[in-house]
């Protein structure tokens, strides 16, 4: 498997996400004192590479991390890095609940029946950890609720808890000096407790929130890198989509008929269409 690194911003290095195990986004944002680490990542093995990274480009290492959300694939490489851990409030109980579990089939399998990951995540992690599945939840050690500001020296991160229909506990992380805005997942559906979803009104108010930040690029976990314009570009149909829903409702052939005469389409890419599918499946 090729693994891509990036330095995107003066202060900021990324291990890009990679798709066969559902790998997201880790970054290393490095000021004058210390460096910051951006999701722990999904295993040992998958922090390891990115340590490895550091170490042959000669950065200095990560003094401390901050988790987006308690999900599997951005926090069980937390024990790996043997620093301080920053996380919500809600993350640090979720991570709580998980601590000391066994991560058997029958034990994942009991996990998705109660929704609290999902089949998916389950294989993923088959594919991820293999047959030993050696799975170590670490807790947080420090914690937080609305918003923690941290001093790199010389560069300022800012988390902020967002909450949305993902999960409620995500998190997005604000570099000031570099204006980046990491997203986490937040603008992602529901993944666990049932079919994927979104909820319009709660997805235009993320949306409203990521643009307040002024920054100049956005990262999404599971994504690339985008400068402002890319960004707004790509969000723009599922914009349009939400304010739909805000105003039809569940009423999804006058949704659809909206969005083909907006997109000037006969039909819906792919995409957009399990989007119409998400946003029914949201609240009413």
């Amino acid at each position: 498997m090729e693994h891509k690194f990036e330095q995107i911003s003066p202060h900021i290095l990324i291990m890009h996400a990679e798709h066969a195990t559902d790998r997201p986004v880790l970054a290393a944002i490095t000021g004058e004192r210390r460096t910051l680490l951006m999701d722990a990542g999904a295993s040992p093995a998958h922090a390891g590479l990115f340590r490895e990274e550091l170490e042959r480009r000669g950065c200095r290492l990560p003094d401390m991390l901050v988790l987006t959300h308690w999900h599997w694939d951005h926090s069980f490489g937390t024990g790996a890095w043997g620093i301080p851990a920053i996380a919500h409030k809600e993350t640090a109980e979720a991570l709580a609940a998980l601590s000391g579990r066994g991560w058997s089939d029958e034990a994942m399998a009991e996990l998705v029946q109660a929704g609290t990951i999902s089949e998916d995540s389950a294989q993923h992690i088959r594919l991820e950890y293999g047959d030993s599945r050696e799975v170590t939840v670490r807790e947080p050690d420090i914690v937080f609720t609305g918003r923690i500001t941290i001093d790199l020296g010389g560069v300022t991160c800012v988390l902020t808890h967002v909450g949305g229909d993902h999960s409620s506990d995500s998190c997005v992380l604000y570099i000031e000096e570099d204006k980046v805005l990491f997203l986490g997942d937040a603008l992602g559906p529901s993944v666990y407790g049932g079919p994927r979803k979104y909820s319009s009104t709660g997805f235009l108010r993320l949306l409203e929130m990521a643009y307040g930040f002024g920054a100049e690029w956005f990262v999404e976990s599971h994504g690339i890198p985008m400068n402002e314009q890319d960004f707004r570009a790509d969000l723009a149909p599922w914009e349009r989509l939400a304010r739909l829903v805000d105003v039809f409702g569940h009423n999804r052939e006058r949704v659809l008929l909206e969005m083909k005469e907006y997109l000037k389409l006969e039909e819906l890419p792919r995409d957009l269409l399990q989007g119409v599918e998400y946003f029914m499946a949201g609240p009413k």
